[in-house]
């Protein structure tokens, strides 16, 4: 049974769309923006997430019986409103940057086209989606860097609610992430899902050696046994007498993890089993992950730090009216003009102007009006930032679902690739490239 997104709404939405019904203005074109005005935490680059998501939910944004009868009950929108809500399709475009591409501030991620009633109920679902997505995209990103070839898995299903759970699992997949512990994730996404015991294993069991014997007869020599549930010296010689020297990997969730880990490869090299690897997986974030680049650590597992955003669990992304029809048809660019909060009018395409591969400016071109705006003809040194979505209310199902996850996350790795080498260190700086507006011709 499909279950109606529409009411993941904050009211003033549809007050405001009643409001618009009543005066005449519903139906004036108009052009919404989804950006953030600066990054969060001074990191370097952003990472778009979410998209894949939002068009599915937005599949599903409809007023039936049941959420049309809650306006009703709760006096939200008045009778006029309720018979427009009962059709409601979003039957106007959205494009914006592919999900897994970078951003910086000012960047117009997603552009919403339509009516003012047609585009204005959608913003508190787009920035619910894209700023949890692309918080936990850009702190695992940071992550995938620090890490280097070495993989990593997403593990922290049990520090954020269950659906965000699910949805941060796959942000991370699609910003470097290998795998993920959440199997719900698996399912609704196809990311590789990993997992084999915990400290309650070992527990459970008389002595350490029956859990690990026991984990071994069940899943193979080739399992990860977890040796610090009590002495990690002494879980590891355990860990190698009963699954000999091809055990395929040892975990470690606590300790000094540099000299822990140091400490357990010259113990497993000695025993023989130098081919098991070593995981670790205690409370790491990207500076923790950084300072393991000198350690003989083969594989992380991170938890809280990625669900959270390390820190910064919002991207700080708005929604913004940035260009509309007046009352004579005529098409102006509107702008807020707040201390701190100002935004840039207009419609915008945007390219990242490459210099022999690397990325030097995010450049976005301006239209107050509606004359058509750069093409990727105009601008050969730069890279067009911006695909379409939604065209006349028809979702493009390609950025939908398992495929669509693959392909953002192929997409995110590629463009890493022209970041500039000062967008790859973890310290608090400006933006890595200048964000550039020009006027359109």
């Amino acid at each position: 049974m499909t279950t109606s997104t529409a009411l993941l709404t904050d009211r003033y939405e549809l007050t405001m769309l009643a409001a618009s019904l009543r005066d005449g203005t519903a139906f004036r074109p108009s052009v919404f923006e989804l950006f953030s005005r600066r990054l969060s935490g001074g990191r370097r680059f952003g990472v778009v997430a979410g998209t894949g998501r939002l068009l599915s939910l937005l599949r599903d944004f409809r007023f039936g019986d049941d959420e049309l009868r809650f306006l009703r009950d709760q006096n939200v929108v008045d009778a006029s409103s309720i018979a427009h809500l009962e059709d409601y399709r979003f039957s106007g475009t959205i494009r914006g940057y592919r999900e897994g591409e970078l951003y910086f501030p000012g960047s117009p991620i997603l552009t919403v086209e339509g009516t003012f009633a047609d585009a204005v109920v959608l913003e508190t679902l787009a920035l619910s989606v894209l700023n949890h997505d692309s918080a936990v995209a850009t702190a695992a990103s940071r992550m995938s860097i620090a890490a280097g070839e070495r993989p990593l898995a997403e593990m922290g299903s049990r520090r954020a609610a269950e659906r965000s759970a699910v949805a941060a699992a796959r942000a991370a997949y699609i910003a470097g992430f290998g795998a993920t512990s959440n199997l719900e994730a698996g399912r609704s996404w196809g990311i590789p899902t990993m997992g084999t015991a915990a400290h309650s294993w070992t527990l459970l069991h008389d002595s350490e050696e029956e859990a690990f014997r026991s984990q071994v007869e069940s899943m193979g020599t080739g399992t990860t046994l977890l040796v610090d549930t009590y002495d990690i010296r002494t879980g590891v010689e355990t860990a190698i007498r009963v699954a000999g020297t091809e055990l395929g990997g040892v975990r470690i969730d606590s300790g000094d993890l540099p000299i822990v880990a140091g400490d357990v490869r010259a113990q497993l090299d000695e025993l023989g089993a130098t081919s098991t690897r070593i995981t670790v997986t205690s409370d790491l974030d990207e500076y923790a992950i950084a300072a393991l680049a000198a350690s003989p650590v083969d594989a992380y597992g991170v938890g809280t730090s990625v669900v959270t955003g390390s820190g910064y669990p919002t991207a700080s992304m708005v929604y913004k009216l940035v260009a509309r029809q007046d009352a004579t048809g005529s098409w102006i660019g509107v702008a807020k003009a707040s201390a701190d909060k100002a935004s840039h009018s207009g419609r915008k395409a945007a390219f990242r102007t490459l210099v022999d591969g690397v990325a030097t400016a995010e450049t976005v071109v301006v239209s107050d009006g509606f004359e058509e705006l750069d093409t990727a003809a105009e601008h050969p040194d730069g890279r067009p930032l911006q695909v379409t979505f939604v065209e006349a209310g028809d979702i493009d199902a390609s950025y939908e679902g398992v495929e669509g996850t693959a392909a953002a996350r192929a997409h995110h790795l590629r463009v890493r690739e022209e970041l500039p080498v000062r967008a790859l260190a973890l310290s608090k700086s400006d933006p890595a490239i200048p964000t550039v507006y020009v006027e359109a011709d």
